[in-house]
């Protein structure tokens, strides 16, 4: 556990987690469910947080990989879902693992995936992966 402070460094008072609020998705019927299985990828290249530990802006892509079942998810309301993060002070492991878990409790798919690819920062760059499948 990292027990060190950082308020020095903070100039921009970033947003809890909880901010995020996963009803502004919106899943709608999948009039093909129980007739055809489908793979549906949706990038968000523009995905911006901001880092919890020195208040910096974080960017990457959100890469969402699913297999619905008898639901999948209306692309505006997930475009809003996923611009409450751009104020949010929140690490990438968390930030993927958070989306992942609020899209799977809205759809209910056979199984998904959250890759984020987060831009380089200090020379470093992050790709974090979190699944789902249902037993």
């Amino acid at each position: 556990m990292n027990n060190k402070d950082y308020t020095h460094t903070l100039n921009y008072k970033a947003c809890g987690p909880d901010q995020v609020d996963p009803g502004v998705l919106d899943p709608i019927d999948y009039a093909y469910a129980g007739k055809r299985s489908i793979d549906i990828t949706i990038r968000q290249p523009e995905f911006t947080s901001v880092c919890p530990m020195t208040g910096l802006p974080d960017f990457g892509a959100i890469i969402i990989n699913y297999r619905p079942d008898n639901m999948i998810i209306e692309l505006k309301s997930l475009k809003y879902y996923l611009l409450q993060y751009r104020n949010v002070g929140i690490f990438y492991e968390h930030v993927v693992n958070r989306v992942l878990d609020d899209l799977v409790t809205a759809l209910k798919p056979h199984s998904m995936d959250v890759v984020g690819e987060f831009t380089s920062r200090g020379g470093i760059d992050s790709t974090v992966r979190a699944s789902y499948t249902r037993d």
